[in-house]
């Protein structure tokens, strides 16, 4: 399924609320929409965003009567900060999310995730699914980056990235964290509001089948090559306005860039973990994964990194949709569009009472 048109507003959008609670001795903040007593759906960040990337997303399901909920994932805005890489293994994020769901009530829910937050709706997906009414990703397909950066590389697609040029594809950016973390974090820290101005951009159809700017992060050295810091760019109006832009750094400023980047710090622990899902990993709920066309990084148009998924999935539905890797913020209607007909066709009995799709 492709798609090619935006699906009509929402007539009446419900209102974004801010929430903390007290996990244990972990603190989450939390964006909420709609109806407490509504079916849950659950939006997952990834690096380096918020809660806030779901801004387009929360008032639309909380107006169709779920009680939408996106999350701050730890080392992110106002939920804890830890020290450790450890503490970003998916094992801790999977409980932080298991924790909050057991303080909304508990009630199985449907999980969307995107980036790192695919990885983290994935693993709850397989390790809990008894919490799992249906599971979506965008960008990320299942079986691939949950299961560690190594079992990734096998679907890298040599024909754009050799193997003596580019050891791993287009993922080149996690090896350089591996060897160089301290420098890829200090770089970042250098120019917060920079980085995330140069990266919230919108997909660019000229760079199909051409290596990802992520692919050359080894060979220069660094995400800004010879500089120490992030280029000013143009803000992309089409993804993200000012005021997303100063949030997001803000809270990447307040909070360091450690506990984003060390994300990327536990593919050998994040294996293993996957390694213990349950029913071998197969997912039985419905799955959708929506692929962005021009994302070069996740990019699962000509590759086979989504082949696993399509072998492991009982239920599995597909979409593409002609946006870059934000797709959730550059392409909202037609995400939305996507999740609420999905939901609608495959998981109808859990959609709210007396709502109109």
């Amino acid at each position: 399924m492709r798609v090619h048109q935006t699906s009509q507003p929402v007539a009446h959008f419900a209102a974004i609320e801010s929430h903390t609670l007290q996990l244990g001795s972990h603190q989450c903040h939390f964006l909420a929409c709609g109806p407490e007593t509504g079916p849950l759906i659950f939006f997952v960040h990834g690096w380096p965003e918020l809660s806030r990337s779901w801004r387009h997303q929360l008032p639309v399901f909380g107006a169709l009567g779920f009680r939408a909920v996106a999350p701050d994932m730890r080392g992110y805005g106002n939920s804890s900060v830890y020290r450790k890489h450890s503490d970003y293994a998916q094992e801790k994020v999977v409980g932080d999310l298991c924790d909050l769901q057991d303080a909304l009530g508990g009630r199985p829910a449907v999980w969307v995730g995107h980036d790192w937050g695919s990885p983290s709706v994935w693993n709850l997906a397989s390790h809990h699914p008894d919490r799992c009414i249906a599971v979506a990703s965008l960008c990320v397909p299942y079986a691939s980056l949950e299961r560690g950066l190594d079992y990734c590389l096998a679907h890298v697609d040599r024909t754009i990235y050799p193997q003596q040029t580019f050891p791993a594809g287009q993922w080149e950016y996690m090896r350089f964290y591996e060897e160089n973390f301290a420098i890829a974090t200090r770089q970042f820290e250098a120019n917060s509001k920079n980085v995330v101005q140069l990266l919230f951009r919108k997909g660019n159809p000229a760079g199909f089948g051409l290596p990802s700017a992520t692919a050359f992060t080894r060979i220069n050295h660094g995400w800004f090559g010879d500089a120490q810091s992030a280029p000013e760019m143009p803000l992309d109006t089409d993804v993200v306005t000012e005021e997303d832009i100063a949030v997001y750094a803000e809270s990447l400023a307040r909070n360091s860039w450690f506990g984003p980047d060390s994300y990327y710090m536990n593919h050998s622990g994040n294996a293993e973990y996957a390694g213990s899902a349950v029913n071998g990993g197969r997912l039985a709920m419905p799955v959708l994964f929506i692929a962005a066309q021009y994302d070069y990084t996740c990019e699962t148009i000509n590759s086979t990194l989504a082949e696993p998924m399509r072998k492991e999935c009982d239920k599995l539905t597909e979409a593409v949709i002609y946006s870059g890797h934000w797709m959730a913020q550059e392409k909202p209607a037609e995400v939305n569009s996507v999740l609420t007909r999905w939901l609608s066709a495959e998981v109808g009995q859990f959609w709210p009472v007396g709502s109109q799709s």
